[in-house]
């Protein structure tokens, strides 16, 4: 099999990074988490208790920011594993904003394309099929309902130990799907070439499948 990129968008909670972690595996290649950088951006300005509306400041943090993946897929910001501090709600909420950030967005976008110009990689997010990576061999975009991506977060959090609230999750769910449709810069949208997977009532080895049907 040649070298190829494969582009998976969708909206918060629908499963991406872990039907791509799965799939990389299966094929041998990369699995490039996008929305893990725009979360330690967000986790960063919550932590230093940034105002992200400060050009010069978000400028500053931009250029000296380190965001890396070791082989396993953790995520490390300025040298700390963040894996898990990443995925809490108030980050998330917080990405949906500072995502919106044109000098955020640019810095990114920049590095993810740098990063996949050698091919091979498998790239998750909400805007790889439009913006990232328009040209990938492969699209896709997985759905699935405000309710179900909720369940699956709740489930995720408890299953990890942490306290957790299914209706607040689902609330931020519904509220960080209108942001990040209606933003300005990159709105969450699926392309004409994407194929679509709703993955609303379907197990992680059935998405799994039929991403590697769409691939073969």
């Amino acid at each position: 099999m040649k070298k190829i990129n494969i582009a998976i968008d969708g909206p918060s909670g629908v499963g991406k990074s872990t039907i791509a972690d799965i799939v990389a595996e299966k094929l041998g290649m990369k699995h490039l988490d996008t929305g893990a950088m725009y979360r330690c951006v967000a986790y960063k300005t919550l932590k230093d208790n940034m105002d992200i509306h400060d050009e010069n400041a978000m400028s500053d943090l931009m250029d000296s920011i380190d965001i890396h993946f070791d082989e396993e897929n953790h995520v490390y910001l300025d040298g700390e594993d963040v894996s898990k501090e990443i995925r809490m709600n108030d980050v998330s909420m917080q990405a949906s904003k500072t995502s919106q950030l044109a000098i955020v967005r640019k810095k990114l976008v920049n590095l993810q394309q740098k990063v996949c110009a050698s091919k091979g990689f498998i790239v998750d997010g909400r805007d790889i099929c439009s913006v990232v990576l328009p040209d990938a061999e492969v699209k896709i975009f997985m759905s699935a309902s405000s309710k179900a991506r909720a369940q699956r977060r709740y489930d995720e959090y408890i299953s990890k130990g942490i306290n957790a609230d299914y209706e607040t999750i689902y609330q931020d769910i519904v509220a960080r799907d209108y942001q990040d449709m209606h933003r300005e810069i990159s709105p969450l949208q699926k392309t004409e070439d994407a194929i679509e997977i709703d993955t609303s009532n379907l197990t992680i080895d059935e998405v799994v499948s039929k991403v590697l049907e769409i691939v073969e």
